[in-house]
């Protein structure tokens, strides 16, 4: 039991984010705002498509249009469609604080059953020749106190929906890929350094499960895009030097089934996977960070933070990680093993 305390922790942990991630339900949101333009002086009623939304079953409706954090105006009129379908009415003000051409307005809406959920930018003002700089028509305190509502939730991210759990998944499993690659060209230098076998039997069972690791974390990305992007695979740099890289692990593999000379085959399989792995780093982090790029965290387009990856999700995106470099060391053990064993029988067959 004493050396089996991580591997049942991995197991359990995997277990754990793979159910709690499945169950908890996603918060509320807004999916659309039709129309989403407006004039400034006139009278606006807009449909509003929600998601995961119980506008018909709450009793309290509320909501307002934000300008900034000291102005806004509320609803004149709600009427409730459906559970995910509602109307508002607003009437805009003639004038604004500020002068700007076009004004943009977030819609905050709030629900005694579903809490507040909020749409940034969903109607775009554009105001006419005479209006001129006034705070009259614009509420001046705060917009009030929102409803309260129990139990966890993951947050809600337009077009992401339900996919926002595949960060528990793809993501994880890069990050994990890259502690087994790190461990796989530690013993590669280990194995340079002493010319002991068994650093060469570790690294390539760790770089083994790292490219399997890397070969599931491009199948998951390319089922997610094709949620949020509408196709399995775009132009996008990262992407495409993410398949560079792994294309270079692959051959890694190729290089180590193509000499029978296994001191041989040991020193080039160890040099290499030093290659493939400085070879990693630019490809990954640094090339997509210097062009345009879909991609969070590249090409100005920020990383997963705040709402993308709030402390609901922290508390199965780290254990993921942990479980899956857990259960990918577990593994890597197993083909060490394996690859003793089948060293042993060689040396007796001899």
């Amino acid at each position: 039991m004493k050396g089996f305390w991580w591997k049942i922790a991995g197991v359990l942990l995997f277990l754990y984010v793979l159910i709690g991630g499945m169950i908890i339900p996603i918060k509320s949101g807004i999916t659309s705002v039709t129309p989403n333009n407006a004039k400034s002086g006139e009278q606006l009623t807009f449909n509003v498509v929600g998601y995961n939304t119980n506008f018909l079953s709450a009793t309290k409706v509320r909501a307002w249009l934000k300008l900034d954090s000291i102005h806004a105006i509320s609803a004149t009129e709600i009427e409730k469609i459906s559970e995910n379908d509602a109307k508002f009415a607003f009437s805009i003000p003639s004038n604004f604080p500020t002068k700007e051409a076009v004004q943009p307005l977030t819609l905050i809406v709030d629900t005694d059953i579903d809490g507040v959920f909020v749409q940034p930018n969903a109607i775009f003002v554009t105001l006419s020749d005479s209006a001129v700089i006034s705070s009259e028509a614009w509420m001046s305190s705060a917009i009030g106190q929102f409803s309260e509502v129990k139990g966890i939730k993951f947050p809600y991210r337009n077009i992401l929906n339900e996919t926002i759990r595949n960060t528990f998944f793809h993501i994880a499993l890069w990050f994990a890929m890259f502690i087994l690659l790190i461990a796989g060209v530690y013993h590669a230098v280990r194995f340079l350094n002493t010319g002991d076998m068994v650093h060469d039997i570790k690294s390539a069972a760790f770089n083994k499960i790292g490219i399997m690791y890397g070969v599931f974390g491009l199948i998951t990305g390319s089922i997610w895009a094709k949620f949020t992007w509408d196709t399995f695979w775009t132009s996008d740099v990262k992407l495409n030097m993410t398949a560079i890289a792994m294309l270079i692990y692959l051959a890694y593999l190729v290089l180590r089934g193509s000499s029978s000379d296994h001191d041989r085959r040991a020193k080039l399989s160890a040099s290499y996977s030093i290659f493939a792995f400085v070879a990693l780093i630019p490809l990954v982090f640094i090339i997509p960070r210097m062009t345009d790029s879909l991609h969070p965290g590249n090409g100005g387009n920020p990383a997963l933070g705040g709402d993308d990856l709030d402390n609901t999700l922290r508390l199965f995106f780290y254990p993921s990680i942990i479980a899956l470099a857990l259960l990918g060391t577990w593994m890597s053990q197993l083909l060490i093993r394996y690859e003793k064993l089948k060293e042993k029988i060689l040396l007796k067959n001899q």
